[in-house]
């Protein structure tokens, strides 16, 4: 009689046991997909509806749309700029920079303020063209630059620049910037 409670006992631990492996096991299968699905799935960060457009920045890669508005305030953030504002002017583009490339933004925007704070030089940009290139994170930027004395224009020049950028997770972020020789316009007539 003991025999038959004992062996009754052990068959209903015993099914418990196994209807514990057989949850467990599932459960580490559905956790297993999860974690794949996680980590290959794109991740979307819907942007601030007052953009022009709808955008969405994805890990997937860096679109020519939202490179381009990026771009464009980049550059006549970089480009425009007046004695009375330099701190701030270098504070926000260093705000742009990848952590990388930050050291050397700073020398170069450094060496700038040096150069013009005390003086009555102010630069104005304005966009005439602009091309990007998502692939390689690149942008030039094409327009006239303005270099003013006071209230009196003392140049005024068209120039190319252009903005190298780095794309990690969902930031995009300044690594470069630099003038590009101007365009040979007997080179693109041919």
């Amino acid at each position: 009689m003991f025999a038959d409670i004992s062996h009754e006992r052990q068959q209903s631990l015993l099914r418990q046991r196994n209807l514990f492996a057989l949850t467990s096991a599932g459960l580490g299968i559905v956790l297993v997909v999860a974690v794949s699905l996680a980590a290959t799935r794109d991740r979307e960060v819907v942007l601030l509806p007052t953009l022009p457009k709808q955008l969405i920045v994805s890990s997937a890669g860096v679109e020519a749309d939202y490179l381009e508005l990026v771009t464009r305030d980049a550059a006549l953030v970089l480009l425009n700029r007046s004695p009375e504002g330099l701190d701030y002017w270098m504070d926000e583009i260093l705000k742009l920079a990848d952590p990388a490339s930050y050291g050397r933004l700073k020398a170069d925007l450094v060496r700038i303020v040096e150069e013009q704070r005390g003086s009555d030089v102010t630069q104005a940009f304005v966009i005439r063209s602009m091309t990007v290139d998502p692939k390689g994170l690149t942008s030039d930027v094409t327009g006239t630059l303005k270099t003013f004395v006071g209230a009196q224009v003392i140049a005024s020049d068209e120039r190319r620049f252009r903005f190298n950028w780095t794309y990690r997770g969902l930031r995009l972020a300044l690594s470069g910037f630099s003038q590009l020789p101007p365009k040979d316009p007997t080179k693109e007539a041919q």
